[in-house]
């Protein structure tokens, strides 16, 4: 049974504090992330070895697993960051919002139903789950405080991050009830941290 609860439509659209995200900077990050994916379909027999031992494939998906995981948990800091924003503008605007609303409300709204615009501009920077992504940054944090070295991870968590992660994220989000957001009532921009530096430029020098 979900957690949630199911809220009347809010009357007028709020306009939330934008979503930030910053890059990961990692210039072999996607070399990375190619080679494992590779690897991951020749160890399941979906592509052929060529000249590469068992082991170079296992080092080449673990060496891409844990360059995920980096990368989920600076997407995560930026995506609690935004919910520690939005409460605050919650706070500041109770009589404008339903009751009920936590912490959780928002990871809901970002996982489950966010604005169309923001699903656009997602699709366009070419992040086609970004459901599975932002659940599993959100899950990471809530057991990460920074972000952690190739040395403090057992090899099952790197080789299984995902599946601890939906876990993890699973598991915040049933830790309270939780006024359910929608997309439509609740807006908010996205932008990266660069687009969102020139836009402020911008709106200085006019």
């Amino acid at each position: 049974m979900s957690s949630a609860l199911l809220l009347d439509t809010v009357p007028t659209a709020l306009l939330l504090p934008p979503l930030i995200l910053h890059p990961f900077a990692d210039p072999a990050g996607p070399e990375r992330l190619m080679e494992s994916s590779r690897a991951s379909l020749v160890l399941q027999g979906m592509l052929p070895a060529g000249e590469a031992t068992p082991a170079d494939l296992d080092h080449s998906l673990m060496t891409g697993r844990f360059a995920e995981v980096q990368m989920l948990y600076y997407v995560g800091k930026d995506l609690l960051r935004w919910i520690d924003q939005s409460m605050e503008f919650v706070a500041s605007n109770a009589s404008r919002v339903p009751a009920g609303i936590q912490r959780q409300s928002f990871a809901a709204l970002l996982v489950q139903d966010a604005p169309p615009t923001v699903e656009a501009k997602l699709r366009k920077w070419g992040v086609a789950d970004y459901k599975s992504i932002f659940a599993r940054a959100i899950g990471l944090n809530c057991m990460f405080a920074n972000a952690p070295p190739v040395g403090l991870l057992a090899p099952e968590f790197i080789r299984n991050y995902f599946r601890y992660a939906d876990q993890l994220f699973a598991a915040y989000q049933n830790q309270t009830s939780f006024a359910r957001l929608t997309g439509s009532d609740f807006q908010f921009e996205l932008y990266s941290s660069g687009e969102y530096s020139r836009m402020l430029e911008r709106q200085w020098m006019d």
